[in-house]
């Protein structure tokens, strides 16, 4: 006899993707988030919101750090970087909330301060 090493499955991209998603939308759905545009990936489900101040009822929710892009053109990226709260299971699914910024637009203290430098 000789011994064979035993290979993992990898996990399935769809289902990882699906699940994800799921787990998103509840969270949206319990907490009434803005979210006109969803993207579920298998390593975070990207969220896009028409207003920074949609960003900030992300913000205040779910807590996280934002980080702010080039400014091109007059306006920059936005993104803040937070997670569902914890599952029944242990784990949290990665959300990246996306918003664009005109530039010298009104943008609440809150979420200035989490802005990473």
């Amino acid at each position: 006899m000789s011994a064979q090493p035993i290979e993992h499955t990898p996990p399935d991209t769809y289902a990882v993707t699906s699940d994800n998603r799921l787990a998103v939308q509840v969270v949206i759905d319990n907490l009434a988030l803005p979210a006109p545009t969803l993207v579920a990936r298998p390593d975070a489900v990207h969220v896009t919101v028409a207003d920074v101040d949609d960003l900030g009822q992300w913000l205040y929710h779910l807590g996280g750090t934002v980080r702010r892009g080039v400014e091109i053109s007059g306006a920059s990226l936005w993104t803040l970087h937070t997670e569902t709260p914890v599952r029944l299971n242990g784990a949290t699914v990665r959300i990246r909330v996306h918003v664009p910024v005109v530039s010298g637009e009104d943008v609440l203290a809150e979420i200035r301060g989490a802005v990473i430098k």
